[in-house]
């Protein structure tokens, strides 16, 4: 890394601090804490999945609200750093509380885990917009798919962590329960989460924004109605948004209901648990590499090569049969699913108008977490009319195809583009 600056280190050393809970919290070790938590307070499991689903629904429906105005406010001078770090702390700490919440308290371990996600997902807000200050237009795509994939790597650290510490207590080799083991996974997740933001801390600042004026709240909600009225001279943004708003929920299906898919093929939580450390290890150099190429062939391109990935996953659904298919179709949402992410990120911030970065990266939020409706409900809709996950699976096939056609209409930003106008 010694040909990036301190900032941009610094910045790309937050998606190593943060992925641990993405991985620990989100996707393995807390669904599975909190479904054996629910179900021994004498939830049915169907209720509990569902009461785990309004959770994360409440939970994204506020940031997707609130995204876009805390957005405009942030975009005041010396507004971003305040902001970031509120929402940081939020996740980071209450991340750690969970350590204190019985298992038997299924209830608080749900609204605990919402001001975990509340925080988490606020900080990214800021975190994605802070790109724009930390680097230029020609090294964004390398720099944002570096920090998804020291993510990838850095996620692995603490699960292993984890999965031996519960391991270990099922075995009885320690003198804990799996319960007390996992309550200390999530206490590892938020060390690990806030020692490695300390150099964020540090070394990236709010380098772009707008003066700051009296009733900074009321001028906020001013500046949001006069990009929704200027809507026209940012075309090129909001139509690239539509088609992340596709593509990217059908990404965002895949990776959130592969646990189920793969226990409808008969895998075991080991088995799942095994699967999803691999697609973090195998992921990290595919984005490194989708970071590169696109230097060498442009973002749109290795966009397209993402969303094509992706595609094929959908079709090979259909023919999976065995563990192995499903080690296959795992390895190749690997190869895009950090690149696809990441040049989302980059080729947005290379358009948005620097002074804006917050707002936009607001509204680039909002059509993430929206996107996560569409499809989980396709795939829960074909599933029960056809009685088959992977016919559910390839249904996906029309959000990727929706959304590499209205790509197509986004124009290129090219390495020259050092500023983005208006209207272009």
């Amino acid at each position: 890394m010694g040909k990036f600056s301190k900032a941009e280190k610094s910045w790309m050393m937050y998606d190593w601090a943060n992925s641990a809970y993405s991985i620990i919290v989100t996707t393995a070790i807390f669904p599975i804490y909190y479904k054996s938590a629910a179900e021994n307070a004498g939830v049915l499991p169907a209720n509990a999945t569902a009461y785990l689903g309004y959770t994360i629904s409440i939970s994204t429906f506020i940031l997707a609200l609130l995204g876009p105005v805390l957005g405009t406010i942030a975009d005041f001078k010396g507004m971003k750093d305040r902001f970031f770090r509120f929402f940081f702390w939020i996740g980071a700490l209450s991340t750690a509380a969970l350590l204190f919440i019985p298992s038997s308290a299924w209830l608080l371990l749900l609204i605990m885990y919402t001001i975990t996600v509340l925080g988490f997902r606020g900080a990214n807000v800021f975190y994605d917009a802070y790109l724009v200050d930390v680097t230029n237009t020609t090294r964004m795509d390398e720099v944002s798919a570096r920090g998804y994939a020291l993510g990838y790597i850095g996620s692995v650290i603490p699960f292993v962590l984890c999965i031996v510490l519960i391991t270990l207590s099922q075995l009885e080799i320690i003198p804990l329960s799996v319960a007390d083991a996992s309550r200390i996974a999530f206490l590892i997740t938020a060390l690990w989460w806030i020692i490695f933001t300390l150099p964020m801390f540090k070394n990236v600042k709010q380098k772009y924004g707008v003066e700051r004026e009296p009733g900074i709240i009321y001028t906020s909600f001013q500046r949001l109605g006069q990009t929704f009225k200027e809507i026209r001279q940012y075309r090129a943004l909001f139509i690239f948004l539509v088609a992340y708003f596709f593509y990217i929920d059908g990404v965002g299906t895949i990776i959130s209901m592969s646990t189920a898919y793969g226990t409808d093929l008969g895998l075991s939580s080991s088995e799942l648990i095994f699967a999803l450390l691999a697609v973090q290890i195998v992921a990290a150099p595919f984005a490194f590499l989708f970071g590169k190429l696109a230097n060498c062939f442009g973002t749109k391109k290795l966009l397209y090569t993402g969303i094509f990935i992706y595609i094929i996953v959908c079709i090979y659904a259909m023919f999976l049969e065995t563990i192995v298919d499903f080690w296959v179709l795992a390895m190749l949402v690997a190869s895009a699913q950090g690149g696809i992410q990441a040049l989302s990120r980059s080729f947005f911030a290379q358009m948005v108008p620097k002074e804006k970065a917050n707002e936009f990266f607001g509204f680039y939020n909002i059509f993430g977490r929206f996107a996560a409706v569409t499809g989980p409900f396709l795939v829960g809709l074909i599933t029960q009319l056809t009685g088959n996950t992977s016919y559910g699976v390839f249904s996906l096939v029309i959000l990727f195809l929706i959304g590499f056609i209205v790509l197509f209409f986004v124009p290129n930003v090219t390495a020259s583009e050092q500023d983005y106008a208006p209207g272009h």
